[in-house]
């Protein structure tokens, strides 16, 4: 059984929670994030906190998405509260981004612009050119779009060019020693 899937998940005052089937929709002064579990869950909604439970079904597949289910509502609660931020670095000579509407233009060094369409909750802040901040209520949606930035031009080992994720270990791009004369 699920240690972390035991704990009720407390509701703060200012995040309204509807359950519907299986259905969980939660909204707050950050936005409106709703998902759908399996039907192994029973999910209620008692004295302003939530409980996860798995139902008579006590197979190994309830037993292990009843903890799941616990942690992405915990996740849900939390960025319609709090919200999820996640910050990006573009390095490189002539390497930059811009904001034009709903869509993000980055100039990574191809021959032409890549243009960015930014997803419905999702809100993209661009300083100095080289710094963008990502911040939504969806934590999935949140690190799915910082993933889909960085694919375009992952940080390369020999000169450090790209665009990396603020914090990122130094494990993650190692880099690599250049040709050398003999």
């Amino acid at each position: 059984m699920s240690r972390i899937g035991k704990q009720p998940v407390p509701i703060p005052d200012k995040v309204k929670v509807t359950i519907s089937g299986h259905t969980v929709s939660v909204e707050g002064p950050k936005g409106k994030v709703s998902k759908t579990f399996a039907p192994v869950v029973s999910i209620t909604l008692a004295d302003k906190k939530i409980t996860v439970a798995p139902t008579a079904d006590t197979s190994r597949f309830a037993k292990a998405m009843y903890g799941t289910a616990r942690s992405v509502i915990a996740g849900m609660v939390k960025g319609v509260d709090v919200g999820y931020v996640k910050e990006l670095e573009i390095q490189g000579v002539g390497f930059k981004a811009i904001l034009k509407g709903k869509q993000l233009d980055l100039s990574l060094g191809y021959s032409h612009p890549i243009l960015f369409d930014i997803p419905e909750g999702i809100l993209i802040t661009v300083v100095e050119g080289t710094r963008l901040t990502i911040a939504g209520a969806d934590k999935q949606l949140v690190g799915q779009v910082t993933a889909e930035i960085r694919a375009y031009y992952p940080p390369e080992p020999y000169k450090g060019k790209g665009v990396r994720i603020v914090g990122e270990h130094a494990e993650r791009v190692r880099r690599k020693e250049g040709k050398t004369v003999a």
